[in-house]
């Protein structure tokens, strides 16, 4: 048998939610997080049509993607510096093509020490390679 209730007669009244002011407004989105899993899946899908991924697996490759992308960045940035300090050589030597010798120039003018070196090494080579294939 069930204990009888304390009012008579009395609707119990439900306990209100003490909620933000107002209205029912929904709690703080979380963060999205931007992620190439979407476009990494269509290409796959694109590819090879009967074959999934695993989520560690879209996550790896993710992570990949954006590693790739930040590198994309880096590489950019390097050249727009390299370009930009090779524009001025140029504009100050009165000449309006940027030949070689601006961006070896720039390149050692912008790149610190032993990278400097190393850079103007590989550009040499490949001039070299070059105008020898011509």
């Amino acid at each position: 048998m069930a204990p009888p209730t304390a009012s008579k007669g009395k609707k119990a009244v439900k306990s209100q939610k003490v909620g933000r002011p107002g209205g029912d407004k929904k709690g703080r989105r979380k963060a999205r997080k931007e992620t190439y899993s979407v476009y990494i899946y269509r290409v796959l899908k694109q590819v090879h049509p009967d074959t999934g991924v695993s989520s560690k697996a879209m996550s790896i490759m993710n992570s990949f993607v954006k590693a790739m992308s930040i590198m994309n960045s880096f590489v950019n940035d390097v050249f727009e510096r390299i370009a930009g300090e090779a524009s001025k050589l140029a504009t100050y030597n009165k000449k309006s093509t940027i030949s070689s010798r601006e961006i070896q120039t720039a390149v050692r003018l912008i790149l610190p020490g032993e990278l400097a070196k190393h850079a103007v090494s590989e550009g040499t080579k490949a001039v070299t390679k070059y105008t020898s294939s011509k």
